[in-house]
């Protein structure tokens, strides 16, 4: 025991003398009162000079400031109570036991300190990132990446600090031994029963390392088209362009194929086909869809393009293309673009419109008298 928690005791026991009629177990709680006041008091004191200090800054340091605050005080009255239960003349056999259960509890807030550390950091990076920018590509990949890591830590801290606490209790020190030493073979030793969980968490912690899915990307899984909502450590939310949500393991997109539009950035072509008539003029189709594109607030100014991919017996294909700065935007595009053309075609340019044909030859000889009629005809 250090020499100053011995020089205290000492000092408590001398100043318990002069009071002598006073029993036992009220020195204790004297003892562990005061201890805790003057925690408290200093507590009080050092963050009412921080809250000072963050006064003049946004409201997100302030709130950072009070959340601290509320976790160091509750390591501080535990600190207390410990410190006055060792230097209080309580036996040494029920002194052990509420030391053992101070620690216990200490470590616990200590992990809990440490994952508001990391939630508290993860919150402040990615303060730098806005999401509702138009090229937001890298936002997407800084907050994907910062938000998986952050619970993958938050989980590991937590299974250490539950361990390490385990350890202080004698009963139950070999769960904890084994819980620590389990942590790089736990598969094995939790059976199948973990299996999914810890293959989902290593997956989140591979795509947050390799990123073959952000937030916000738009994707195609299982023949649907909807943006990556959420990631967590064991699965995926996408939301479908009709506000359905689909759940996905994390696996997935590991193990599965999938189209992802915003891979790379957050940009698209978008195409819209339309089938007209062979007479329809290619020329005045083209200039009408510039102009629609250069009307559009949709358009991004970058692609548009207008060509004959197919001809049919019937009609021929077209195939219009043009740019903008996001899946939804592009979305919107195209059906814009259709409803332009659909209306130009209509109102300016029927000859698009698709036509059937009949052919009939004027010179082709007449049919000899009684061919072409049914038996009860003739």
């Amino acid at each position: 025991m250090p020499p100053e928690i011995t020089t205290l005791t000492r000092q408590i026991v001398s100043l318990w003398r002069q009071f002598y009629w006073l029993p036992e177990w009220l020195v204790v709680i004297i003892v562990v009162a005061a201890f805790v006041a003057a925690g408290w008091v200093a507590h009080g004191i050092v963050f009412s000079f921080v809250r000072f200090l963050a006064r003049k800054r946004d409201p997100f340091w302030i709130g950072v400031v009070e959340r601290a605050r509320k976790k160091i005080r509750v390591l501080i009255i535990l600190i207390a109570v410990g410190v006055s239960v060792t230097v209080s003349p309580l036996d040494p056999e029920p002194s052990a036991t509420v030391r053992a259960v101070i620690l216990f509890l200490t470590i616990l807030v200590i992990g809990w300190i440490v994952s508001g550390v990391v939630e508290m950091w993860a919150n402040v990076y990615l303060r730098k990132f806005n999401l509702d920018a138009e090229d937001n590509l890298l936002a997407r990949k800084h907050v994907t990446q910062t938000r998986i890591l952050k619970r993958a830590a938050v989980l590991v801290i937590g299974l250490i600090t539950v361990a390490l606490a385990m350890m202080t209790i004698g009963a139950i020190r070999q769960w904890g031994v084994s819980l620590l030493a389990s942590a790089g073979v736990v598969g094995i030793i939790a059976g199948l029963a973990l299996q999914p969980f810890l293959t989902n968490l290593v997956a989140g912690i591979q795509i947050a390392t390799t990123q073959p899915i952000r937030i916000d990307d738009a994707v195609i899984v299982e023949g649907e088209w909807g943006t990556i909502e959420e990631i967590t450590s064991t699965y995926v939310v996408v939301k479908l362009w009709d506000w359905r949500r689909l759940v996905l393991p994390l696996t997935y997109f590991i193990e599965k194929p999938f189209q992802n539009w915003t891979r790379e950035t957050a940009r698209l072509i978008g195409t819209a086909m339309l089938y007209v008539d062979y007479e329809a003029p290619i020329d005045r189709l083209r200039a009408e869809l510039e102009r629609l594109c250069k009307a559009s607030p949709l358009w991004d100014g970058d692609v548009v393009n207008l060509q004959v991919t197919d001809v049919t017996e019937r009609v021929a294909q077209i195939r219009c293309l043009a740019s903008a700065r996001s899946a939804p935007v592009v979305f919107d595009l195209r059906c814009e673009i259709r409803e332009g053309m659909l209306t130009f075609m209509r109102d300016h340019c029927p000859e698009a419109l698709p036509k059937d044909r009949l052919s009939l030859e004027r010179n082709s000889p007449p049919l000899p008298e009684g061919e072409g009629l049914r038996p009860a005809e003739r």
